[in-house]
């Protein structure tokens, strides 16, 4: 839980350029209210509309969302069926407000599994979006982080035989971002959990080697701005030394 004393955002130094977040809390929310799993779903769709918006008018440039993880399937078949309906739901009603507003949709993940009507509709949205600028948002959709990297040393290790080399270490460690399911999209400087749970999920392993992790108890259909800029200011009181050691001054 984030307890430091609240500042305007104005004042902090440093917006994370990339934010990746972890929506937990969802089935929870409803609990606690004697409501179905789904109505929580359909009020984390709404906090994952608030908080894009928010982020882009705080001057974040991407953000990541783990909408559906591959292992998400072993859910119950009611609920992955709503959990679908209520992403066809915003595919269709939200993707022309995100166009109108300047972003950019950029969905990762296995989309083989999903139905076919989805994958045109996330096509249809990229195409669409796809020269806007304001921010970039990336949905994590049948995504699992360990899958992402098995799939990029396969297609890396490829890429290598077709030409004939064996790459060495240095080589392929500058080359493999780029064969990640991210590719093209910085790694997340600041990585967000909302439940109170504190792990990152097999999400974005290899991108997020060196995030900040901010991790809060509020559940995610009730994360705010408020959340949003207090999980920002903590982000910005931290000393980044990406594994170095600080140097001082003689």
């Amino acid at each position: 839980m984030i307890v430091a004393k609240q500042m305007p955002v104005a004042d902090t130094p440093h917006i994370p350029k990339h934010i990746a977040i972890i929506m937990d809390g969802n089935g929870r929310w409803a609990n606690r209210r004697g409501l179905p799993r789904t109505a929580g779903h359909k009020q984390g769709a709404e906090a994952a509309r608030r908080v894009v918006k928010d982020a882009a008018e705080m001057g974040v440039e991407f953000v990541t969302l783990f909408g559906f993880s591959s292992e998400n399937w072993s859910r119950p078949e009611s609920e992955i069926k709503e959990l679908m309906s209520l992403l066809r739901y915003y595919l269709r009603s939200e993707t022309a407000e995100l166009h109108k507003s300047g972003a950019r949709l950029r969905v990762i993940g296995n989309r083989a599994e999903l139905d076919d009507d989805i994958i045109q509709l996330i096509e249809n949205a990229e195409d669409l979006t796809k020269d806007n600028d304001k921010i970039t948002l990336v949905i994590a959709l049948n995504y699992g982080g360990r899958h992402d990297i098995l799939q990029a040393a396969q297609r890396l290790a490829e890429k290598a035989v077709s030409e004939g080399r064996v790459p060495d270490m240095k080589v392929i460690e500058k080359e493999f971002p780029g064969f990640l399911m991210t590719a093209g999209v910085p790694e997340p400087d600041l990585l967000i959990r909302t439940s109170g749970e504190q792990r990152i999920s097999n999400f974005l392993l290899w991108q997020c080697a060196y995030s900040e992790l901010v991790f809060t108890d509020t559940l995610w259909p009730d994360f705010d701005r408020e959340d949003l800029e207090q999980a920002v200011q903590d982000f910005a009181r931290r000393e980044r030394r990406f594994g170095a050691i600080k140097q001082t001054g003689a």
